[in-house]
């Protein structure tokens, strides 16, 4: 069984769980220990005793670490890539790609570890001088999902450490293998004891001891909406506070004008709706189309989807994999059975696929008719479920577009450079797309976005920075130079 790391050591646990393979349900990809809420505090401690150290840590050395844990991250990307794939379900050409994004993560953090910068700024009194640095904030807890589980996970612990801060990573209950492995090669690449430690197990027991402990200084959770509410209110209500981030999904809009190139528009829609089978927050689920070009886009969008190949993630030729597990599926399958109760029309897809091996395979569906008050318009299904929603022009499918709770990424393709630009400016988005999916992003710009797919600073690039570190400010007077100044109506 493979175990937990804590405070410098692999851990035995007292249970276990077996990780199944969603292309082939036969194939058992391994046990994984699962923590019990002493392994939690245990990992907890560790990172809180390792923090002074680590914090006050040469920046030379965290360069260092982190850049031998990206460059053998990509050295084993064939291996990763593969593991990843089998334990979740996307295709291996996107599990590749995946873990290559993860090492790269590592070595982008690992150069901003060099670069950390500060300001030294005049006082508005005589004889002192400001000076305003940025700190780790202390021990971090991660919770990361299952539909990146490697990617995801880097995007946390790498600024994490780079920061000089401690984690204790908690991955989702599906996706142990990914995070076990990354976990080895972050041990391997010299982290000292304490500093990161994998705890796998159940939210309902190390993440709520992360939560609940007063030596967690900060959280970041990727995840549902609902569990996203129940850690932001665990945190606000904490005695200290938790620094808090949550990433917690979409409901994302892609456009397409009259004037779109019309191949264009349909390889953004099918990458952006279906494309890790769906099963990702930045998937375009709402496809609005205005009337001049609505018949012909369904027409084409649906021809495309007829000929993607659904198959086992591991087999070349693969376009699309099976949904993550039969909880996932059984979701997918109630939203399609509510579009219908809706009225919307399935005009493609939808059915459940037969493979050489048993796995969760659901063809990708397309709703016609849809208003934008049906539930599948309206919330989160993540499957590969698209629904087309007909508008008369561009005013009406901007303000359809930014009629939802979320707000995480937006598209649009046109050809119309007005449109594009009062697009960028005026959707209702973190992320805004113009003739691209929605869905995929550069690991060195920010990501995140508005209303309530996102809460708190950004991930990624320098604005990880805003998370994981607080700021200081310093005043010092030049005794050589007189009296202390004195002050009048400050703090």
């Amino acid at each position: 069984m493979k175990r937990n790391y804590i405070g410098g050591s692999w851990v035995e646990a007292k249970h276990g769980a077996p990780n199944i393979n969603p292309s082939n349900t036969n194939d058992v990809v391994g046990e994984f220990a699962r923590a019990e809420v002493a392994d939690a505090h245990a990992a907890i401690d560790a990172a809180h005793a390792a923090f002074p150290a680590w914090s006050r840590s040469s920046i030379q050395l965290r360069h260092d670490i982190l850049k031998r844990i990206g460059e053998e991250i990509i050295a084993r990307k064939d291996e990763l890539g593969h593991l990843l794939s089998r334990e979740e379900g996307k295709t291996l050409p996107e599990g590749i790609g995946e873990v290559v994004r993860a090492g790269q993560i590592f070595l982008f953090f690992s150069g901003e570890t060099l670069r950390m910068a500060g300001d030294k700024l005049a006082s508005v009194r005589p004889n002192v001088d400001v000076e305003i640095t940025r700190e780790p904030v202390g021990v971090v807890g991660l919770i990361t999902p299952w539909n990146f589980p490697i990617a995801i996970p880097a995007w946390k612990i790498a600024p994490a450490l780079a920061y000089g801060n401690t984690v204790v990573f908690k991955p989702a209950e599906l996706v142990p293998a990914s995070a076990h492995a990354l976990s080895e090669i972050i041990v391997n690449a010299g982290v000292p004891a304490g500093v990161f430690n994998l705890v796998m197990g159940r939210g309902s027991v190390v993440g709520e001891a992360m939560l609940n402990s007063p030596k967690v200084a900060a959280i970041s959770f990727t995840g549902s909406v609902a569990t996203g509410r129940r850690v932001a209110a665990t945190c606000i209500a904490a005695d200290p506070m938790k620094k808090l981030q949550l990433e917690m999904g979409g409901k994302n809009p892609m456009v397409v004008l009259d004037d779109a190139d019309l191949a264009v528009a349909v390889d953004c829609a099918v990458n952006g709706a279906f494309f890790s089978t769906g099963q990702r927050c930045t998937a375009s689920s709402r496809l609005i189309v205005t009337e001049g070009v609505h018949d012909r886009f369904v027409d084409a969008l649906s021809e495309r989807m007829r000929s993607l190949v659904v198959d086992d993630a591991l087999k070349a030729g693969t376009q699309i994999g099976p949904v993550v597990d039969q909880s996932q599926l059984d979701q997918d399958l109630s939203y399609i059975r509510i579009g219908q109760e809706e009225g919307a029309k399935l005009a493609c897809g939808g059915e459940l696929l037969n493979r050489e091996n048993p796995g969760f395979y659901l063809a990708p569906a397309l709703f016609t008719e849809v208003g934008n008050s049906m539930r599948i318009a309206r919330e989160e299904i993540f499957g590969p479920v698209a629904t087309v929603t007909r508008v008369r022009d561009y005013e009406e499918a901007l303000a359809i577009a930014n009629d939802t709770p979320f707000g995480l990424s937006s598209g649009i393709c046109t050809t119309s450079l007005k449109h594009a630009s009062h697009f960028k400016r005026n959707s209702e988005a973190g992320m805004v797309m113009v003739n691209l999916p929605t869905a995929g992003v550069d690991y060195h710009v920010p990501f995140g976005g508005r209303k309530g797919s996102s809460y708190g600073p950004r991930e990624q690039g320098r604005y990880a920075a805003e998370f994981y570190t607080t700021v200081k400010t310093a005043y010092t007077f030049d005794g050589n130079t007189g009296e202390p100044p004195k002050t009048k109506g400050s703090e």
